[in-house]
């Protein structure tokens, strides 16, 4: 089963919010999820992004992987770099 770390848009019509979701790379964008990370509201100024740091890594380490605009929004919260810190440990 190939894992990816994905937004999942939740809200009105023209006013989005997303989740940010642990979902089956087969699934519809919207539909069925594993888990919620997070979630990104890009309406406000400035945009609020909230994620669950040790969810992110514990799901990335399973091998699970960020689309662009996630993986964009990780290394924003400065999760990409905690990873490749943790990943040479090892």
């Amino acid at each position: 089963m190939a894992v990816k770390i994905r937004l999942n848009r939740m809200g009105a019509k023209k006013n989005p919010f997303y989740r940010i979701v642990v979902a089956d790379s087969r699934a519809p964008r919207d539909g069925r999820f594993i888990e919620i990370l997070g979630n990104y509201d890009p309406n406000k100024q400035p945009a609020v992004i909230s994620i669950d740091e040790a969810k992110a890594i514990d799901w990335m380490n399973k091998g699970a992987q960020p689309t662009d605009t996630v993986k964009n929004l990780l290394s924003k919260q400065g999760i990409m770099a905690k990873f490749a810190e943790a990943k040479a440990k090892k």
